[in-house]
């Protein structure tokens, strides 16, 4: 693409500009994704590295480190124990105990139990009842596919935080030799202590949340995303019915494949993602910029000096904050309906012959929900732009009226260059919330009209349905299928993680962080 310099680019029309602007902002798109993938290569080679570092000093401590240091490769907390840091000492011994007794009893049989899942499921045996004087026919359950995949998690994350405290507790004997051979004096159980609430006082913090990261977030998205290579659905659910087992990438090839086996004149799978998808990504960026902007404007048209009742006017705004969702968007849902308020009035007004379609057809509807969605969120950013408008230099508007700038330049120059510096990475998270805006799609419409060629292929899809409401109906009712909404859940997180990549490269208040141009 060609480059101009300052005194062309200004001898350019505005058209000329606007579509300048366009191609590079088109053309950076590739190499942001190009500079996001060669980061997370090199992440990940990092990784891999740091990895291969720790085996290597590993062996070579064992090697050349001292006894105490090699004893506690296998009884952990024997160096500190030798080096007289007892409580360190006790910690991981307790540590290391709890482990062996929790592999000995149970962590050994859900390991081996991951790969199958499950042998034997629920039969009938019958049981003899002393009461009765009689046999009755019962149901016994035996393997459990959802226990032995959660408890199979559960443990591999066990065993991974075992083998990171395993290698701070050889670092932890290797570092007293240093310190000891340097003639300092080593930390006792006192200083542990005290340090917990003093210099390492953020640690402590720290803990609490990142275990709970780890239990509730990180260890529920990677049984999610084993779950796509089951068959994991409602009637192999593995609790009280069928066991469930290892599909490999089946449902990866049934989601990907353009070749429909649901019956004739409906779509493929891939078809079907492929539309909600692209309805989605529309929804979410028409919900998202048509809220920043006339958010915007409301905001600045209420703080416009001589405008009365200004808290007045935010009160009455805020109102639609204040009524629960699910009151407000159902009422709404019914104003809109064939026979609903809406279409009554304007029929008694004799302004319509028949009642709009507003939820009937799928142009109509798309159209109806993100004009709703308009009188939601206005509200959110009107308060937002309203803090930050606020503390935008009076002196900068002054200087342009100053020298003869209009309404228009005032606000493409000053107040919108500033506001999408600060708001930057909230348009980022609203967008990806908007792909997620499950509240406004299921009480509005529930996904309404349905698209019949879609259908059967995956749940009832409508029109108006987006990938989070999609996912709700595959993994409710009779006919549950998780495995696949863990496919389209990984699939959501890929494209949401590209979008992320290339807007956190592009944005200027994340180049740029300590500055405003």
């Amino acid at each position: 693409m060609k480059r101009y310099s300052d005194l062309e680019y200004l001898r350019l029309s505005k058209l000329q500009k606007f579509l300048y602007r366009l191609g590079s902002f088109l053309c950076s798109i590739p190499v942001a994704v190009w500079h996001g993938i060669k980061k997370l290569g090199l992440a990940i080679w990092g990784f891999i590295k740091g990895i291969g570092l720790s085996v290597a000093e590993v062996v070579t401590t064992f090697k050349y480190g001292s006894k105490p240091t090699r004893l506690s490769y296998f009884i952990m907390g024997a160096g500190c124990f030798a080096h007289g840091q007892i409580l360190r000492g006790i910690l991981f011994l307790l540590f290391e105990a709890v482990f062996v007794f929790y592999m000995i009893t149970t962590g050994s049989y859900w390991l081996s139990m991951l790969p199958s899942l499950g042998i034997l499921g629920p039969t009938e045996e019958k049981k003899l009842i002393p009461e009765l004087g009689m046999s009755v026919k019962t149901t016994v359950y035996h393997d459990n596919s959802f226990k032995i995949m959660l408890y199979g998690v559960l443990t591999i994350f066990f065993i991974i935080a075992f083998i990171y405290t395993w290698w701070v507790n050889i670092r932890q004997s290797k570092t007293a030799e240093k310190i000891l051979a340097s003639g300092k004096k080593l930390k006792s159980g006192k200083d542990d202590l005290r340090s917990l609430v003093d210099d390492s006082f953020h640690k402590t913090l720290l803990a609490l949340p990142m275990t709970g990261i780890i239990v509730f977030t990180v260890m529920p998205i990677v049984f999610m995303m084993l779950v796509a290579f089951t068959n994991y659905d409602g009637s192999h659910n593995g609790y009280s019915n069928n066991l469930f087992h290892w599909v490999g990438l089946d449902n990866f090839n049934t989601m990907l494949s353009w070749t429909s086996n649901t019956g004739a004149g409906t779509q493929s799978y891939a078809a079907t993602f492929g539309e909600v998808l692209t309805w989605t990504l529309i929804w979410a960026f028409f919900a998202t910029f048509t809220n920043y902007f006339l958010g915007m404007m409301v905001a600045m048209a209420i703080n416009k000096k001589g405008i009365r009742f200004k808290k007045g006017w935010r009160t009455i705004l805020v109102m639609t904050i204040a009524i629960p969702q699910f009151i407000s968007l159902l009422y709404v849902s019914k104003m809109f309906a064939k026979n609903g308020l809406i279409n009554n009035f304007l029929i008694d007004m004799k302004w319509i012959e028949t009642a709009l379609p507003f939820f009937e057809k799928a142009s109509w509807a798309r159209v109806t929900v993100i004009l709703i969605n308009i009188w939601i969120g206005i509200p959110y950013l009107m308060l937002t732009a309203t803090g930050i408008l606020m503390n935008i230099p009076q002196d900068l508007y002054e200087s342009a009226k100053i020298d003869g700038a209009s309404g228009w330049q005032q606000y493409s120059k000053i107040t919108l260059p500033y506001m999408l510096f600060v708001t930057g990475p909230y348009l980022l998270t609203q967008f990806t919330g908007n792909m997620n805006n499950f509240n406004v799609i299921f009480l509005l419409t529930g996904g309404a009209p349905n698209n019949p060629a879609a259908s059967n292929s995956a749940g009832t899809v409508g029109y108006t349905d987006l990938l989070i409401t999609w996912l709700f109906k595959i993994t409710t009712g009779a006919e549950s299928q998780y495995y696949l909404a863990s496919v389209v859940g990984i699939m959501v997180f890929v494209v949401v993680a590209l979008i992320t990549l290339v807007a956190y490269s592009l944005l200027p208040s994340i180049k740029n962080e300590e500055d405003f141009q």
